[in-house]
C-alpha cells in the first residue's frame, strides 16, 4: 500500500482528533524514520519528546524483549520482580524518596492533583472539599476533564464542560500574580518549567525560584509538570534545574519509556506521596513489569549516553544557528537545551505551512498554536546532522 491509500483508510475509519502531516512512517532508528513509499525524513519532534533516547534504541529494545519473554502484566494484585529495581533506580537518579508509577502522562497529572488534595487536608488541614489549586494561562497538562477545566485554549475546552472546581488561573511567567492568588485554601501551584505545547515559551529568569520560595512561605506544594520537559529535553534531567529548584512534586513521562510503552510517574517525598493508602488510587497496568524494565533501560541509556549534556551542547548550537538565519518571517527563535521553538510574525500565514515545506525537504516538524515551528530531534542526535539540516530549514525559512 501507498501513503494515500493509508491516509483515506484512517481519514475513512478513524476519529478526526489530530491533524497530522500527510507522511505515513513505517520504521525509524535513531533520529531518522522511513516511510511507507522508502523515503527518509530526519525526525525534528521525537513524538513530542518520548524518544529522547532515539527511535528503537537497541538497550531498550533488547529489554523489552527479554522482559516480554517472561510476563508482561502481574496487575498490581501480587507483586513483580522489576517494579521494585525501578523505584530504587530513579530514586537515586532523581533525588525523589517515592515514585508512583502510571501509564500515560495526564494519568500521571491527575495522580498529582489527587495527592495535593489528599496533602491539603490531611496535612495543611484545609476544609474537606475546599482544597485549591492554582495553574497557569497558556498551559497544557493533558485532555481529560480535569486537565481542560483549567486549560486556557477555548478549542480544548469549549465542547466539553461541565468542568471540574478548584482550579484559579493567572498569567503564567508571573511570581507576583501566583503570591497574590494564594488563599488558606491553596493546596498548591502546578505549572510547567517552559511551556512546550503552548509554543515553547520560557518564563522570565527567577521565575522557578521565586515561585518556589512562594510556596514554601505559604505552606503551598510547588508541582513540576516535567512530561515534555523532563529526562534531559532542556539539557538538564530536569528543566526547574536551570534555576537549581526542586519542586515538591515532578511529574514525569514521555522519554521515560524511550517511546517503547507508555509510561509516566509522580515523584515526591514520603511526607507527600506516602500519603497514598492502598485502595486509594491506583491503575491495572500501572508499573507492571514489561513497562518497568522497559524505564529501566530507558534510564540508563539517558545515563550511559550523556543524552544530557549532549542535549545542552548541540541544544545551544542549534538555537544559536537558527537564530543567525536572516528570515522576513522568524519573528523569535527560542529554547533550551533541544526543545525549541521558531515563532513565526503574523504575516507568514501560520506555521503549518513551513512544516510541510520541511517534510517536503526530508525533515518532519510539527506547529504548536498556529505560529511556533518546534524543533526537538531526539538527543542521540549528533552536530553534522545538525549541520545537514540547518540550510534546508533556511531555504524553508526564506520561501515566500
Amino acid at each position: 500500500m501507498k501513503t494515500q491509500e493509508y491516509i483515506a483508510l484512517e481519514e475513512q475509519y478513524g476519529a478526526h482528533n489530530y491533524h497530522p502531516l500527510d507522511v505515513v512512517i513505517t520504521r525509524g532508528e535513531g533520529v531518522w524514520v522511513y516511510d511507507v513509499d522508502g523515503r527518509k525524513y530526519l525526525d525534528c519532534l521525537s513524538a513530542y519528546s518520548a524518544v529522547n533516547q532515539g527511535h528503537i534504541h537497541p538497550k531498550i529494545l533488547a529489554a523489552l524483549v527479554e522482559q516480554a519473554g517472561k510476563i508482561t502484566l502481574t496487575s498490581r494484585a501480587f507483586r513483580n520482580d522489576q517494579l521494585p529495581l525501578f523505584y530504587k533506580e530513579l530514586s537515586e537518579l532523581t533525588g525523589y524518596e517515592m515514585s508512583l508509577p502510571m501509564n500515560s502522562g495526564a494519568e500521571a497529572v491527575e495522580t498529582a492533583l489527587k495527592i495535593a488534595r489528599k496533602w491539603a487536608y490531611q496535612v495543611k488541614k484545609v476544609p474537606r472539599h475546599q482544597a485549591e489549586i492554582i495553574t497557569c494561562t497558556g498551559n497544557f497538562h493533558g485532555r481529560t476533564i480535569t486537565t481542560i477545566s483549567f486549560s486556557t485554549e477555548p478549542l480544548y475546552r469549549d465542547d466539553f464542560g461541565p468542568f471540574t472546581p478548584g482550579f484559579v488561573t493567572v498569567p503564567y511567567g508571573d511570581a507576583n500574580a501566583i503570591a497574590k492568588a494564594i488563599t488558606p485554601n491553596t493546596a498548591a501551584v502546578f505549572l510547567e518549567p517552559i511551556q512546550g505545547e503552548g509554543g515553547v515559551i520560557i518564563p522570565p529568569k527567577g521565575y522557578l525560584k521565586k515561585v518556589a520560595e512562594i510556596c514554601k512561605k505559604d505552606n503551598v506544594l510547588f508541582i513540576a509538570d516535567e512530561i515534555q520537559t523532563g529526562l534531559g529535553r532542556t539539557g538538564k534531567l530536569f528543566a526547574a534545574q536551570h534555576e537549581d529548584v526542586r519542586p515538591d512534586v515532578t511529574v514525569i513521562g514521555k522519554a521515560l519509556a524511550g517511546g517503547f510503552y507508555p509510561v509516566s510517574a509522580v515523584l515526591a517525598d514520603k511526607e507527600v506521596l506516602g500519603l497514598f493508602t492502598p485502595g486509594e488510587h491506583g491503575s491495572t497496568f500501572g508499573g507492571n513489569p514489561l513497562a518497568a524494565a522497559i524505564a529501566r533501560a530507558a534510564l540508563k541509556v539517558i545515563v550511559e549516553e550523556n543524552l544530557i549534556l549532549r542535549s545542552a551542547e548541540l541544544g545551544e548550537y542549534f538555537i544559536e544557528q537558527l537564530s543567525e538565519i536572516p528570515s522576513p518571517h522568524v519573528k523569535e527563535v527560542r529554547g533550551k537545551g533541544l526543545l525549541i521553538g521558531v515563532e513565526l510574525n503574523e504575516k507568514a500565514g501560520g506555521a503549518r505551512r513551513f512544516c510541510e515545506a520541511l517534510q517536503n525537504k526530508s525533515i518532519l516538524a510539527k506547529e504548536t498554536h498556529e505560529r511556533v515551528i518546534r524543533f526537538a530531534p531526539p538527543l542521540v542526535i549528533d552536530k553534522e546532522t545538525i549541520d545537514w539540516a540547518l540550510p534546508l530549514i533556511r531555504d524553508v525559512l526564506n520561501m515566500e
